[in-house]
This record gives structure tokens, sequence and C-alpha cells, in this order.
């Protein structure tokens, strides 16, 4: 009888051995895909922040090219005097009724949500508007959209801050 027994405690090891390897395998992929996710995440962060960078320089230098490709279609563009859609800002930018001199930006946030990214850029914008240079200090909005691995601008927001500038 001793015997039996034996072999039931052997056999009830290698199961709980066996169970507690799967338990490891599965947690590890778990713990891989979720760190995937996190890395990929920082990564898309990083790739918008680095894409309002390049949108501010190519704001400062009128290049309407390069912005047409980052607009999408349906681009909406709220200012202090209005709001409009991505034909009237390129032909803002073109025309130079508002010349976006120079952003220094102080602060950047960046939300993801699934293939939407929201950048909130705490700002100040040196901007020459109806040929007057201005000083503003701005929370800017930005809202990304990937379709089909490219990210374009969906919508760009100035909210005015009450805070002075900081340059």
């Amino acid at each position: 009888m001793n015997v039996p027994s034996t072999r039931k405690q052997v056999n009830a090891c290698w199961k709980a051995v066996l169970l507690g390897l799967c338990f490891l395998l599965t947690s590890g992929q778990i713990s891989f895909a979720q760190t995937n996710k996190v890395s990929s995440s920082a990564n898309a962060e990083q790739e918008i922040i680095n894409i309002s960078k390049e949108k501010w320089q190519w704001m400062s230098d009128k290049n309407v090219d390069k912005l047409t490709a980052l607009f999408d279609e349906k681009s909406m563009f709220v200012h202090m005097g209005g709001s409009w859609g991505k034909t009237q800002e390129l032909d803002v930018i073109k025309s130079g009724n508002i010349w976006y001199k120079k952003a220094t930006v102080h602060s950047t946030t960046v939300n993801m949500i699934g293939n939407t990214a929201i950048l909130l850029s705490d700002l100040d914008l040196v901007a020459v508007v109806g040929g007057n240079e201005v000083v503003n200090p701005f929370m800017v909005t930005e809202v990304y959209v990937n379709q089909n691995g490219k990210w374009t601008l969906g919508q760009l927001s100035f909210s005015r801050l009450m805070r002075p500038v900081k340059n």
C-alpha cells in the first residue's frame, strides 16, 4: 500500500511542477506583452512630440508643402480670432496673415487613446499678425490620428493663458 501512495505523491508533484511551469511561462508572456505595449506607447508618444516640433518649424518657415501633407483633409484650427479648416489655415500661413515666427515650448504631455494622440503644449508664441509682432502664452492642443501607419493632424487649438510670457 505504501508504493501506490508514493506513486500518487510523485504524480502529484509532477503535476504541480508542470502547472507551476505553465503559470511561469504564461505570466512571462503577459508581462512581456505589457512591457512591449508600454514601450510601443512610449515610442508613439515620442514620435508625436517630434512631429509637433517639426510642425512648429514648418509653420515658422511657412513650409506649406510639408504642412499640407501633415494636416488631415478634415482638420480644424481654432485661434483667438476664429476657427477654420485646412485650406484656410494653409492660406493664412502662405500669405503671412499669421506668421508663427517662434514657438518656445515649456512643457508637453501626450495622451494616447487608441489610434489618437492628444498633445498639450504650454508655450510662448511669437507671431506676426496683421504686420504686428505679438507674444502670447498659450496652451496648445493638437490632436493626431494614426491612419494606415501615418500620423496626421486633425485639430489644433490655441487657448490663451493668463500667466505672463516666460521667454
